[in-house]
């Protein structure tokens, strides 16, 4: 039996190779995950065994999951979108369930299975959950999260990561008489207000206060220990009360919510989470006996099938109940019809309560991971799906073209903006102000319609897809401002922009000036960085209030920006860095220049050919002074002097390279 490490080492190896292949693919790394843990499981290669300790490290995983879920639950948010989480999503899940039982009594005129109905009821459970990280990546990259099917499948989403809490403690109790059931119920239910009012009242009491002396001392390290007390403590306590460890980390999440370092703590577990979430796939992957599914094909097909097409005339017809259109019912059963992460936690659950032989679990969970891999590829198609089985769709998208077109008719010598957000809308009402036309294009309806009725000139649109540029009258306009945060968005929309009007004046906005390079090099004429452009108000600001003449203060202005920022650029980094900057961020770094050095007598050009590094400033000691130094105009013919103290900007690897080539001793 192979060691720890050993088991380690390959379980590391292998989740490295099938996220790689599956990547490559451009597809999700769940896939990759559980393709890991099929050719690594007992029952393939047997090249790491079905250990206790993976077993703990899947644990961990969902419970980090439930944590991050809790995270993002906002109860303003969750109140905006009630009907479709506690409606639609609720009717998806309960009717699901129901609609197994007479579906698992079908089964038995098929195939020689018989399953009570309280195994059934517990199997539409694990059914009835979707893959959160799949579909949220497949509609990401789409660009139709805030398209109205988009906001059905999160609000279903939403309600699958809720429930999945009241399952695991419904499931245990089904086999039950109806008093014993009843009974098992209201003391879970006693238990869950007990645990609810510690954490969430005693807790919540004393919870701020210690995060706020927590991130006082200014410890990325202690901090993250807190984090983990915090998740493991609250998951323990849960436990302890007979309850899952998932529903105290979630509990956990809710609370870290509430407070200022929400952000911080989501960046910090990110990694680790999804490690040990992959461990749980790779769990999954593991538990699949390739003998039993090839034994039992034709259960697994039909058992894979039969879920898809169940599950997809239960979501598509509740969406067209909820007010979906034809289109976007389609869609968002089409986006929700594979099985979920949670799916497979209740299936182990089930077989732990020992209430399904190997076979027909076998036959669940192959049924469950052939879906799951079919997702991505549904999902990317899921168009193309929709206009051949839904006549009226090519009308209804040409409608919204004509929409857009009609509004942009009027229009010539145009602005198109990109994004009605807070920064678009606020281009707006100065565009308005000059009497300078415009039309926007939006995906998020609601924000639509609100603000046509407030008659601006904003249409739905997707500002990525060449129809609606067209339509919004790209070759008349003069033209085209973006104003996304996502910089690969914004490259998107660029492109389709040079390819329909080349030349065209493109005003990109950015998050700080190390994406200018990148959004010029694919054609933006200008980028506006925010965090530079912050910066430089500010500046001008201050100059204005302690009495710099106004003209003085516009010159400043002017002259940092026709420099393009230079005299701006970098930053000298703090012990966090500041605003959430990446470790690769260019920076300033100050090294002063010892005697007997190889930079001695060296120049600007020499200090850029070795390290790549630039010299941003340089303050040289003034004669017969021991602790006064004075700024140099900046010249390429400048030699360096023992003790002058060069400022210099770049890459933190180019910086620590320029460091050790100014003050290598001369040989």
């Amino acid at each position: 039996m192979p060691s720890i490490l050993q088991t380690t080492l390959i379980l590391l190896a292998s989740a490295l190779a099938g996220v790689l292949i599956i990547r490559a693919s451009k597809l999700p790394p769940i896939l990759g995950y559980l393709l890991a843990g099929l050719v690594i499981g007992p029952n393939a290669t047997a090249l790491a065994a079905d250990s206790n300790m993976l077993k703990n490290f899947a644990e961990f995983g969902v419970v980090f999951l439930m944590f991050s879920i809790g995270l993002e639950f906002n109860l303003s948010k969750l109140k905006s979108m009630k009907n479709i989480v506690f409606g639609f999503g609720a009717s998806q899940v309960f009717l699901t369930m129901l609609l197994t039982i007479p579906a698992g009594y079908f089964l038995r005129f098929v195939l020689p299975i018989s399953l009570p109905w309280h195994v059934l009821l517990a199997l539409g459970g694990a059914l009835a959950m979707s893959s959160t990280a799949i579909v949220v990546k497949g509609l990401a990259e789409k660009f139709e999260l805030d398209t109205p099917h988009g906001k059905n499948v999160i609000g279903v989403l939403i309600f699958q990561d809720l429930v999945v809490i009241f399952l695991l403690i419904l499931i245990p109790s089904l086999n039950k008489n109806s008093g014993d059931m009843a009974l098992a119920l209201s003391i879970a239910a006693v238990k869950i207000g007990i645990a609810l009012i510690l954490i969430l009242v005693v807790g919540k009491t004393v919870f701020s206060s210690w995060f706020k002396l927590v991130a006082n001392m200014r410890s990325r390290e202690l901090f993250m220990l807190n984090v983990l007390l915090v998740v493991m403590g609250f998951s323990a306590l849960t436990e302890y009360f007979g309850l899952s460890m998932a529903l105290g980390a979630f509990m956990a999440g809710i609370l870290i919510a509430e407070t200022p370092y929400r952000f911080q703590v989501e960046e910090g577990i990110e990694s680790f989470r999804d490690i040990l979430l992959g461990l749980f796939f790779i769990s999954i992957g593991m538990l699949v006996d390739f003998h039993v599914v090839f034994n039992n094909f034709y259960l697994v097909v039909f058992l894979f099938l039969g879920a898809l097409v169940l599950k997809f005339i239960i979501i598509a017809g509740l969406a067209k109940r909820f007010g979906a259109s034809a289109g976007e019912a389609i869609r968002t059963g089409i986006c929700l019809t594979q099985a979920g992460e949670f799916g497979f936690v209740l299936i182990q659950q089930i077989d732990q309560l020992d209430w399904i032989d190997q076979r027909v679990s076998q036959a669940v969970i192959a049924a469950m991971l052939l879906s799951m891999m079919l997702a991505p590829i549904l999902i990317q198609y899921s168009d193309k799906i929709t206009l051949r089985f839904v006549k009226n769709e090519w009308f209804n998208q040409s409608l919204n073209l004509t929409k857009i077109a009609t509004q942009s008719l009027k229009n010539s010598d145009h602005v198109i903006i990109c994004g009605f957000g807070i920064s678009g809308q606020q281009l707006a009402t100065i565009l308005e102000q000059e009497q300078i036309k415009y039309i926007a294009l939006d995906e998020d309806p609601d924000r639509v319609s609100d603000a046509s009725q407030a008659g601006k000139s904003v249409v739905y649109g997707t500002s990525q897809s060449k129809n609606h540029l067209i339509a919004a009258g790209i070759v008349r306009a003069k033209a085209v401002v973006i104003t996304f945060q996502n910089i690969n968005e914004s490259m998107k929309v660029i492109q389709q922009v040079e390819l329909l009007h080349p030349g065209i004046p493109i005003i990109v906005r950015a998050t700080d000036e190390r994406d200018v390079e990148k959004l010029e090099l694919v054609g933006a004429t200008q980028v506006i960085p925010e965090k530079t452009e912050g910066g430089l108000m500010l500046s001008a600001q201050v100059l204005t209030v302690v009495g710099v003449p106004i003209k003085r203060v516009l010159r400043r202005v002017t002259q940092a920006r026709e420099n393009r920022y230079g005299d701006l650029k970098g930053f000298f980094p703090s012990f966090e860095n500041d605003d959430g900057e990446t470790s690769s961020a260019p920076r300033l770094h100050s090294v002063k220049l010892k005697e007997n050095t190889q930079a001695i007598g060296k120049d600007v050009e020499w200090l850029h050919h070795e390290s790549g590094a630039n010299l941003h400033s340089i303050r040289r000691k003034i004669t017969g002074s021991h602790s006064n130094y004075k700024n140099i105009t900046l010249d390429e013919k400048i030699i360096f002097q023992a003790e002058d103290i060069l400022t210099l900007l770049g890459e933190p690897d180019c910086l620590d390279k320029a460091e050790n080539r100014l003050n290598k001793i001369k040989v």
